[in-house]
């Protein structure tokens, strides 16, 4: 099974904070901050405002599905820190997923692959 790149450590949540870029919709608030590195690493941060353990959980699956199934259209190197709302205790996978891309084009770090069909 492939290994999941994700923001594990607290230091590394507080430097995205720090150093990151902040944008919000309705649902979710997006940090990007860049690492250094090759590859895009996610973390997600859901309190107990969103709802019980089992809620969170959901939702946070819902968003490393989304990471998931869009990561190459991502630019390569960023640290991705997603803190969930309220509101997105009750989005399906669409919502979330809209959501998601929308900050990330307001973030620009899709990358525009124009790939002919040739």
């Amino acid at each position: 099974m492939k290994r999941f790149n994700s923001i594990k450590k607290n230091y590394e949540f507080k430097s995205v904070y720090k150093s990151g870029r902040s944008l919000a919709n309705k649902l979710l608030i997006m940090y990007v901050s860049e690492n250094g590195g090759q590859r895009t690493r996610i973390g997600i941060s859901a309190s107990k405002k969103v709802g019980n353990s089992v809620v969170r959980h959901r939702v946070t699956r819902l968003l490393r599905e989304v990471f998931r199934l869009n990561e190459d259209r991502l630019g390569q190197g960023l640290d991705i820190v997603i803190v969930v709302r309220a509101a997105a205790k009750d989005s399906d996978f669409k919502k979330i997923e809209s959501a998601f891309m929308h900050l990330c084009g307001l973030h620009n770090i899709l990358e525009n692959r124009s790939e002919s069909v040739g």
